[in-house]
């Protein structure tokens, strides 16, 4: 009878430490409730990104916190944000005084803003309109 209890013992013991740390894997919290959000920023000089070499690259992540080698994160993630994400909505700089000069820049934009996939690209007539243009995403 007490060799009964001595490997009912060792059984429960091995199942603890071998299954204990199993099971509280799976009853892990996710890291993070929020969407991601990280986005690759590119600016090259011409009228098409296939063309034009980039000639910067900023990183953006906006969830759970503004970070990344863009020059104002926090600034960008909020215009994002107040934009739903939408890039074509950013409010333009109404004070911004531009030149005419045609020296076209474009501006591409990959990644992914709050769990959704963005491809997106636009070309800017000069730098100083793409700056006035989300000043705050663009100006890098």
């Amino acid at each position: 009878m007490p060799n009964i209890a001595r490997w009912a013992a060792t059984l429960t013991l091995t199942a603890t430490a071998v299954c204990g740390p199993l099971s509280g894997a799976a009853l892990a919290a996710p890291a993070s409730l929020h969407a991601p959000s990280a986005l690759v920023l590119t600016l090259g000089h011409g009228e098409d990104a296939a063309l034009a070499a980039p000639q910067r690259a900023v990183t953006l992540s906006c969830a759970p916190t503004a970070s990344g080698s863009h020059p104002d994160a926090v600034a960008a993630c909020a215009a994002l944000k107040a934009a739903g994400g939408d890039l074509d909505a950013l409010p333009a700089e109404g004070g911004a005084l531009c030149t005419r000069q045609y020296d076209p820049v474009v501006v591409t934009v990959q990644g992914v803003w709050e769990g959704r996939r963005v491809d997106y690209q636009r070309t800017f007539s000069n730098e100083c309109v793409k700056n006035a243009h989300g000043a705050a995403v663009f100006a890098f």
